[in-house]
């Protein structure tokens, strides 16, 4: 597998998960990649690489203290 395809997936994956959901899309369908979860977090790139992305990259924190 190569480096660059594996980091133009990455790439995508990161653009993807800031993004609202219509282009989420269309980013995930430009690159090729196959979302196996509907929660993004797990995912197959055109070769077949699986890619897993933890929950806690897709969602804001939750236990973090605000500055005031």
């Amino acid at each position: 597998m190569s480096t660059s395809w594996t980091l133009e997936i990455w790439d995508a994956l990161k653009a993807a998960t800031k993004q609202d959901l219509t282009f989420a899309q269309a980013i995930v369908d430009s690159a090729g990649v196959i979302v196996q979860s509907a929660d993004l977090t797990i995912c197959y790139d055109e070769r077949g690489a699986k890619y897993e992305l933890p929950k806690y990259v897709l969602s804001e924190p939750t236990n973090l203290i605000r500055e005031s």
